[in-house]
C-alpha cells in the first residue's frame, strides 16, 4: 500500500499542482457505494488538484481493507481512481473432519469465515487457529491443518481445509491429592476432564476424553465445590497433565488444600428501610444461621435480594456482600449491602429479530411498556410468556440504559417455523398402524392467529378437525376459538360378562369458546359444545350363546357448556424446565340435548430443572388428572370416563379401563385419578432429542376411586421434529391382572408430556 501511494504521489507531484478537478470517476469499485467514496476522498469538482489531497484519499480507501491496489489517472483534470479489489471467498471445503453439513456450518461460523466473505491471508490464518483450538477442545492433540487457496478468477477464490486429526488423548487416571473431606464423585459432577469410567458409554459415565479448552476452568470448579460445602479456605492449584503419546493416555493431577469447614453465623442486610423493610427479607434467604456455609445459596440470596428491590423500580440495583470468617470458631458472618440507585422508568420497547411476526403481537406479551416503572419479575415473565407462544426459538430482552432514570428494553427474538404440513405415522399396540396428516399454522401472517386442519387415522380411530383460535382478540386480554370436528372410534370389548363385542362410536359436532386473562398467567372462559353421537354395537362371537339386546344401539345429542380456568407460567412451549400448567373445568350437559350430566376435569403439570443439582440438563416432571362424572338424569355409555394409554396410564392400552361389563345397564365409570412422575435427559441437544424414564399410577371406578388400581413404568424417546413433537414409549405394566389390556409400545405424534 505504501509503495503504491508513494509512487502515485511522485507521478502526480510534477503536474497536478494548480489544476482544477473537472470530474471524478471510480473504476472497478463494487465494495462501497459512490456516495461513500465521495465522502471518503473529500474532493469536489472545482477543487485544486494537489499531491497531498490525492495521497490522503488513497490512504483512506486502503483503510477499508477491501483493496489490493489503487491507481490514480489524471486526464486534464478528469480524475480516475482505478481499484483492484480483494477477491471474495466463493467456496469452502473441509476434508477429513466433520461429515455433517450442519456441523461444518456451525464450525465455519466459529472460525469467522463464510461464503461471500472477502479473502485475506489474515482471515484464513485466524480461521485455521480457531480450527486447531476446536480440535484441541475435542481432545485431539498434534493435529495438522493445511489450507489450500485456489484462484477461480480475478474476483473469487476457493478455500480448502485439509485436516489431519491428531491423536485422541484419554484420561486413564485423575488424582485429587489432598482431598479428604470431598472425593472424586463430588468433583466429577462439575469438571469437564474426568478419568475414563469402566463402562464409558453408559449414561452419566465419562469417556475420559481430554478437553483442553476447559482444563483451566476445572480447578476453579473444584474450589467452588468446596465453597458449596463450607470450606472457604480451600485452594486448588492449576492441574498438571502427564501424557503418554505412545499409548495416548494421560494422568491428570489436582493438588488441593481443603482448610477448615465453616458454618453460617450471623446474617445482616443493609438497605434503605424506606424502600423495603429488611425484616421481610430474612425469612426468604437460603442461607440460615448454624447451617454449613454454601456459596451457591449465597448467590441465590444475592439474586433474590436484587429481584425484590428491582421489582420496586430500582433497575440498576447492586447487591454487594462481605464474608467475615472467624477461623478460630469456624464461623462466617455474611453482610449484604443493597445499593438501589434511582427508580428507573421504561423509555421505549424496541422489537428486533422478527421478520414475520408483527411487532404488536410481540409487544402485547411484554408486561413492561413505555413510562412503566421497571420490574425485574415483569421482565423475566415477559421472556417466558414469549417463549410459551411457540413462535420463537429464543428470546432475549436487553436492558439498554439511557439515563440514570430511564432505559430502553430491546426484545430480540429468533423466529422458528410455525407452519407445517405434516405426514407421519407409527404403530401402537392398541391403535395399530397410525397415520397423521395436517396443515397447521400457529402464527398466520405473523398475527398470532392459529389455524389447523388435521386428520388422524389408525385401525381403531379416525379423527378430523378444523380449528381457528385467537389468543388475544384485537390485542386485548380476550381470546376465542372455534372448532369443527368428527371422530370415529372403535372400542373392542373382549371377554366381558356380556360376551365379545365391539363398539363403533361416531361423533360429529363443533365447539366455540371465549375467555379472558384474569390475572397474569390465569385464564378464565366458557366453551359451548354440540355433538351428535351414534353408537353401534356388533357381536364378535355369536357362538358364545350371548346375544346383544335389540335396543343396545343408540343415537343421542350432547349439548353442553363448560366454564374453565387455566394457568400456565412455564418457561417454554415444547420443553418447559420450570413452572406449572394447570386447568380445571366443569361441564354441564343438558342444554337441549339427550345427555344430562356434570363432568369435572382437573389437570396439573409441574416442571423443575435439576441443572443446579446435577450440572446436567435434567428435568423433573409431574402430571396428575382428577376427573369426576355426576349423573344428572341421563348418562350414555359414551359419556364414561376411561383410563389407559399415553395420556393417563402407560403400560396399558388406550381405553383399557372403562365400561366393559353390564352392557344392558350401560354402566359408566364416574371417578378417575392418574398421575405420572418422569425424569427427562438430553440425548442430542442440537436436534432437540431427549429420552426419559417414568412411573405411572392410576385409579378408576364406577362409584369410588379404589375399584381398579394399576401402575406402569418404562422409558421413552422424544424428538421435537419439524413435524411436531414425537414420542416413542416403551412401557411395562407392573401390577396387571388377568384380562387387562397391556401395551409395551406406543407412538405419539403432536403431543408431549
Amino acid at each position: 500500500m505504501k509503495k503504491t501511494a508513494l509512487y502515485t504521489s511522485l507521478m502526480l507531484a510534477t503536474f497536478l499542482h494548480g489544476q482544477e478537478i473537472q470530474s471524478i470517476k471510480y473504476v472497478n469499485l463494487s465494495r462501497i457505494s459512490q456516495d461513500i467514496a465521495d465522502e471518503t476522498i473529500d474532493l469536489r469538482v472545482g477543487d485544486d488538484i494537489n499531491n497531498k489531497s490525492i495521497n490522503s484519499a488513497i490512504k483512506k480507501f486502503y483503510k477499508f481493507g477491501y483493496f489490493d491496489d489503487i491507481k490514480v489517472n489524471n486526464n486534464n483534470g478528469n480524475i480516475e481512481f482505478i481499484f483492484k479489489e480483494k477477491p471474495s471467498i466463493a467456496n469452502i471445503e473441509m476434508n477429513n473432519y466433520k461429515s455433517r453439513d450442519e456441523d461444518k456450518e456451525e464450525l465455519y461460523s466459529r472460525m469467522g469465515i463464510k461464503k461471500g466473505n472477502m479473502y485475506t491471508p489474515s482471515r484464513i490464518k485466524h480461521a485455521k487457529e480457531i480450527l486447531l483450538k476446536n480440535l484441541e477442545r475435542e481432545g485431539y492433540v498434534n493435529s495438522v491443518v493445511e489450507v489450500n487457496v485456489e484462484n477461480l478468477d480475478n474476483d473469487a477464490v476457493a478455500v480448502t481445509f485439509d485436516v489431519n486429526v491428531g491423536d485422541e488423548i484419554t484420561i486413564k487416571k485423575a488424582n485429587y491429592y489432598g482431598a479428604k473431606e470431598l472425593d472424586s464423585g463430588d468433583f466429577t459432577e462439575v469438571t469437564a476432564n474426568n478419568e475414563r469410567d469402566f463402562i464409558p458409554w453408559w449414561f452419566g459415565n465419562s469417556s475420559g476424553e481430554v478437553n483442553l479448552e476447559q482444563l483451566d476452568y476445572d480447578a476453579p470448579r473444584i474450589r467452588d465445590q468446596y465453597f458449596k460445602n463450607g470450606y472457604l479456605d480451600a485452594m486448588v492449584k492449576d492441574p498438571f497433565m502427564k501424557i503418554n503419546f505412545a499409548s495416548n493416555d494421560a494422568v491428570l493431577d489436582f493438588f488441593i488444600q481443603e482448610g477448615k469447614q465453616y458454618t453460617t453465623n450471623d446474617i445482616k442486610i443493609y438497605v434503605d428501610a424506606s424502600i423495603i423493610d429488611p425484616k421481610t427479607l430474612y425469612p426468604e434467604l437460603k442461607l440460615e444461621k448454624d447451617d454449613i456455609f454454601n456459596i451457591e445459596k449465597l448467590r441465590k440470596d444475592v439474586e433474590f435480594l436484587k429481584t425484590k428491590v428491582s421489582d420496586l423500580g430500582y433497575a440498576f440495583t447492586q447487591v454487594k456482600y462481605d464474608i467475615n470468617k472467624n477461623e478460630k470458631n469456624g464461623t462466617a458472618d455474611v453482610i449484604f449491602n443493597i445499593i438501589p440507585g434511582k427508580k428507573v422508568y421504561i423509555n421505549d420497547v424496541i422489537i428486533s429479530g422478527n421478520s414475520r411476526t408483527l411487532d404488536r403481537v410481540i409487544r402485547r406479551d411484554v408486561y413492561l411498556a413505555p413510562s412503566d416503572l421497571f420490574s425485574l419479575t415483569d421482565l423475566t415473565e415477559s421472556k417466558n410468556k414469549l417463549k410459551r407462544t411457540g413462535f420463537f426459538d429464543d428470546v432475549t430482552i436487553e436492558q439498554k440504559r439511557i439515563t440514570d432514570t430511564t432505559m430502553d428494553l430491546v426484545v430480540n427474538v429468533k423466529e422458528t417455523p410455525t407452519g407445517n404440513i405434516t405426514l407421519g405415522g407409527g404403530y401402537g399396540s392398541y391403535d395399530g398402524l397410525l397415520v397423521s396428516a395436517g396443515v397447521n399454522e400457529k402464527n398466520v401472517f405473523g398475527s398470532g392467529l392459529a389455524l389447523g386442519v388435521n386428520v388422524d387415522f389408525s385401525e381403531k380411530n379416525h379423527n378430523y378437525k378444523v380449528s381457528l383460535s385467537n389468543p388475544a382478540i384485537r390485542d386485548s386480554k380476550y381470546n376465542g376459538s372455534v372448532e369443527v370436528h368428527q371422530s370415529e372410534d372403535e372400542i373392542d370389548y373382549s371377554g366381558t360378562d356380556d360376551g365379545d363385542y365391539e363398539l363403533d362410536k361416531t361423533s360429529k359436532g363443533f365447539s366455540v369458546s371465549a375467555g379472558r386473562e384474569v390475572i397474569r398467567n390465569l385464564y378464565a372462559g366458557v366453551r359451548y359444545r354440540f355433538d351428535m353421537i351414534e353408537e353401534k354395537y356388533s357381536d364378535n362371537d355369536k357362538s358364545d350363546g350371548i346375544d346383544l339386546p335389540d335396543n343396545v344401539n343408540q343415537d343421542y345429542i350432547t349439548s353442553s357448556i363448560t366454564p374453565y380456568l387455566n394457568f400456565d407460567n412455564t418457561d417454554d412451549y415444547l420443553i418447559p424446565r420450570s413452572g406449572i400448567k394447570a386447568g380445571t373445568s366443569f361441564e354441564y350437559a343438558g342444554l337441549g340435548g339427550d345427555s344430562e350430566y356434570m363432568k369435572s376435569l382437573t389437570n396439573f403439570k409441574y416442571f423443575h430443572s435439576l441443572e443446579d443439582l446435577t450440572n446436567q440438563d435434567w428435568i423433573f416432571r409431574y402430571r396428575a388428572n382428577l376427573n369426576y362424572l355426576i349423573d344428572n338424569g341421563h348418562l350414555n355409555r359414551g359419556d364414561s370416563l376411561y383410563m389407559g394409554g399415553p395420556k393417563s396410564l402407560r403400560g396399558y392400552e388406550s381405553y383399557a379401563f372403562g365400561p366393559d361389563d353390564n352392557l344392558i345397564n350401560k354402566t359408566v365409570y364416574k371417578q378417575m385419578f392418574a398421575n405420572s412422575i418422569e425424569l427427562s435427559f438430553p440425548l442430542i441437544p442440537k436436534s432437540k432429542m431427549r429420552w426419559g424414564v417414568f412411573y405411572d399410577y392410576g385409579m378408576i371406578g364406577k362409584d369410588s376411586f379404589s375399584e381398579i388400581k394399576r401402575s406402569g413404568a418404562g422409558a421413552l424417546f422424544e424428538w421435537i421434529s419439524p413435524f411436531g413433537p414425537l414420542q416413542f414409549i416403551f412401557s411395562q405394566a407392573l401390577d396387571d391382572e388377568a384380562g387387562d389390556k397391556t401395551s409395551s409400545f406406543e407412538f405419539a405424534l403432536g403431543s408431549s408430556f
